[in-house]
């Protein structure tokens, strides 16, 4: 990491956690950037997605749709589930259904239900890019929470400014600035131009005040 120093890293960090307030919810960290010399309409929109080390979102509100064994696991993990047979209710009423899937940051289906939901639904989820992610009995459902909780995922819109959560107040600062490093080092990796695409860099707590590393 050439562009900014372990001592910048931990002055950042430093800042954010001491200058943070009391809550009542746990908050998130954010890193925000800004873009230079990329034009979306032209250039490339690149996305990808890493795991970092550490879980940087704990108050992420998730619903599965889920078959017997996933309602299963989504209740003793206490995450909100519904069976398919559920959304009949809904009778692909398109602002029952948007109102139901936006009380959510993210839906999950049984991969044996995944195909029929459009027919319960129609194409409403799809519509509000609420489509759920298809999780299987491979492996336990509370590991597929934690990858969730754990990733970062780039996109670039048509805005060249973004803001993704690195991490949250309850990890040690070391493992802030290892989130901090490997989302950055893979942001650089996305870019057509690496750092010469990069105007500027900010970290900073849910209701914080931001701080900058890079710019």
């Amino acid at each position: 990491m050439s562009k900014i120093t372990k001592e910048e890293f931990e002055e950042g960090i430093d800042f954010i956690l001491e200058n943070r307030k009391k809550r009542n919810f746990t908050e998130t960290i954010e890193l925000q950037i800004g873009l230079k010399d990329y034009d979306p309409k032209k250039d490339k929109r690149f996305s990808g997605t890493i795991r970092l080390a550490h879980l940087c979102k704990t108050n992420i509100k998730i619903c599965i749709i889920a078959d017997v064994q996933h309602g299963e696991e989504a209740k003793e993990l206490g995450i909100d589930f519904m069976p398919l047979d559920a959304l009949k209710k809904f009778n692909k009423d398109k602002k029952l259904i948007k109102r139901w899937a936006k009380k959510y940051q993210l839906l999950l289906a049984t991969d044996t239900l995944s195909r029929k939901i459009p027919r319960v639904l129609g194409p409403t989820l799809t519509k509000i890019g609420m489509f759920p992610q298809v999780v299987t009995h491979a492996i336990p459902l509370k590991d597929k929470i934690d990858e969730i909780k754990s990733s970062v995922k780039f996109q670039l819109k048509k805005v060249l400014c973004m803001s993704v959560a690195v991490g949250n107040e309850k990890l040690t600062k070391e493992e802030i600035e290892e989130n901090l490093v490997s989302t950055i080092n893979f942001l650089i990796s996305l870019l057509k131009k690496g750092w010469n695409n990069i105007k500027s860099l900010h970290i900073k707590t849910t209701m914080g005040k931001p701080t900058k590393l890079y710019g």
